[in-house]
C-alpha cells in the first residue's frame, strides 16, 4: 500500500520540487494533495486522507506547528515532518513537541524528503543531518 503524502508550503516552487523528488524517487509514495497554509491542510485532512504531512514551519494563516498540533488531535496517527529554512535548537524542539516525527531544512529538502517519509511513516524520527 502507497504511503499517501501531503505537502504544505506557501511557496508553490518549494511544494512542485518536494513532489517531483517523491514521484521520481521510486518508492511507493503518492502526494495526495497540496497545500498552501495550515487552513487549507486541516480541510485536506478531511476530505484526502493521508499518513504523512509535510509542513513548512512558517506557513500564513496557521503556521505548521499550530497546524501539527491540531492535525494531530484530529488525526492522531497522522505523521509530521517539519520543514524549515531555519535549525535552531528551539524551533526543532518546538516541532517535535508538537508532536513531528522529522524535521528537514530547506536546503536538505530534496536529498532527505524520501528518507523523512519513509522514517516518519514507519513510526521513527528523522532529524536531516545538519539538525541530527
Amino acid at each position: 500500500m502507497s504511503i499517501r503524502v501531503v505537502i504544505a508550503d506557501d511557496h508553490p516552487v518549494v511544494r512542485d520540487g518536494l513532489r517531483l523528488t517523491i514521484e521520481r524517487s521510486g518508492k511507493d509514495i503518492v502526494v495526495v494533495g497540496e497545500a498552501s497554509d495550515g487552513m487549507e491542510v486541516l480541510k485536506l485532512a478531511r476530505t484526502k486522507p493521508a499518513d504523512v504531512f509535510i509542513l513548512d514551519v512558517t506557513m500564513p494563516n496557521l503556521n505548521g506547528i499550530e497546524t501539527a498540533r491540531e492535525l494531530l488531535k484530529r488525526c492522531p496517527a497522522a505523521r509530521v515532518i517539519m520543514l524549515s529554512l531555519h535549525d535552531t535548537k528551539a524551533l526543532v524542539e518546538e516541532a517535535l513537541a508538537a508532536g513531528a516525527r522529522g524535521y528537514l531544512t530547506k536546503e536538505m529538502a530534496t536529498r532527505k524528503v524520501v528518507d523523512a517519509v519513509t522514517e516518519g511513516h514507519a513510526g521513527r524520527y528523522y532529524l536531516c543531518p545538519s539538525i541530527a
